[in-house]
């Protein structure tokens, strides 16, 4: 059984190679895509851990740990989620997908669909992308689908660790159902 760690003891306990490894993961993979907010990268580190996703890849320009500001932001979850840095989204994208992933990049776009109408279960690549810019097109090609949250209100967009976290809560329900 996973161990359960509030977040001041889990910015101070590293944990060991066999406490990671003793956390059963779900088959979700999380790709940043030239994020550029520490704030933003903590978030999704402290979703990948509230879903057990398998591994986060921080790409491109996106910081990585060691950061204070990623660390503050992941209240030390960064140390509990296996990550890796990549040079290339697209590289990993494509390997995850010769593994059988399917890539989900969350983006509004004309040809997204709503998170509400997916309908298979992980394994799963979530892509995020770069804040303002979104995710890069040569990635965005590559996705299997495009998903979006409708956005009812004034604000057209949620942070990426938001959406993400919709995301990845939706995937763990179908992972329940199947």
């Amino acid at each position: 059984m996973a161990k359960k760690l509030y977040p001041k003891a889990l910015r101070k306990q590293i944990p060991t190679p066999d406490d990671v490894a003793a956390i059963a993961r779900q088959p979700i993979v999380f790709v940043l895509d030239n994020l550029q907010d520490t704030f933003n990268v903590g978030a999704l580190f402290r979703v990948a851990d509230a879903v057990a996703a398998e591994r986060v890849y921080l790409c491109g320009w996106t910081p990585t740990p060691p950061n204070p500001r990623i660390h503050k932001a992941a209240v030390g979850t960064e140390h509990w989620v296996p990550w890796e840095y990549r040079e290339d989204s697209i590289e990993i994208v494509t390997e995850l997908k010769t593994r059988g992933y399917k890539a989900m990049a969350i983006e509004q776009h004309p040809q997204s669909i709503s998170y509400a109408e997916l309908r298979e279960p992980p394994p799963a690549v979530l892509i995020v992308g770069h804040e303002t810019h979104g995710i890069s097109a040569g990635v965005l090609e590559r996705a299997d689908l495009i998903v979006e949250l409708p956005m009812l209100g004034v604000t057209r967009s949620l942070t990426v660790a938001a959406a993400a976290a919709v995301v990845a809560y939706k995937l763990l329900e179908l992972v329940a159902a199947s």
